[in-house]
């Protein structure tokens, strides 16, 4: 049998023997302590960069690294947190369909109708100055009345911004003339085509150009 190598110059073989098992039980307990970091972290933490350092310091620094990151890991495992803003998207959606909603300041049950929160005094909505009924804030017009919201309505001049009226269009294109392929016809047209803003006369009566005097 091989006798196992002295450790810390313990010339005991049985005492020798002990302090090597404490070793590889202290060994062992480390690795156990490094893998709990990486399955722990993986459950807790979705940023890849925050669970490699997890573990490498558990790696690096026995038991320390472990205890550190017990201390500032996240209280909540992430199936935990998907599972809570399940449950409240779900409560607002019922919330919704009964006519009720949560205040964003202090997350009090508020009636859809309600300009305050009861409870915390926090601007839920306006009211409309032609009506006085509630306005959603995502509203654009009054839709009980036909108000304009002030300085939320877009004016006339923006909503007609980059778009013409038909007669202007129509215009446009009397004015640009009819459109022809053959570039001859083209060019035969813009000689005859009369120049706006000029009345021909035809009659004994019309003055003869610069160029017959």
């Amino acid at each position: 049998m091989t006798p196992i190598p002295a450790i810390f110059g313990i010339e005991n073989g049985t005492l020798n023997t002990v302090v090597a098992l404490v070793l590889l039980g202290v060994a062992v307990i480390w690795l156990a302590l490094v893998w709990y970091t990486l399955s722990d972290a993986r459950r807790r933490l979705d940023d890849g960069v925050l669970i490699a350092s997890a573990v490498l310091a558990a790696l690096v620094f026995p038991f320390i690294g472990t205890l550190v990151y017990t201390i500032v890991r996240p209280p909540e495992y992430l199936e935990d947190v998907r599972e809570r803003e399940l449950e409240m998207e779900a409560a607002r959606a019922r919330l919704v369909d009964s006519g009720h909603e949560l205040c964003p300041n202090c997350e009090a049950i508020a009636g859809r109708d309600f300009l305050r929160c009861p409870h915390c005094l926090h601007r839920l909505r306006d009211k409309c100055r032609e009506c006085s009924r509630p306005l959603d804030p995502d509203w654009l017009v009054c839709p009980y009345c036909e108000a304009a919201i002030p300085g939320v309505t877009p004016t006339a001049r923006s909503r007609s911004r980059g778009r013409a009226a038909p007669g202007v269009r129509e215009r446009r294109a009397d004015a640009a003339g009819p459109q022809v392929d053959d570039p001859h016809q083209a060019g035969a047209y813009a000689e005859t085509a009369p120049i706006e803003g000029y009345d021909e006369i035809v009659g004994p009566d019309a003055p003869s150009s610069p160029g017959n005097r």
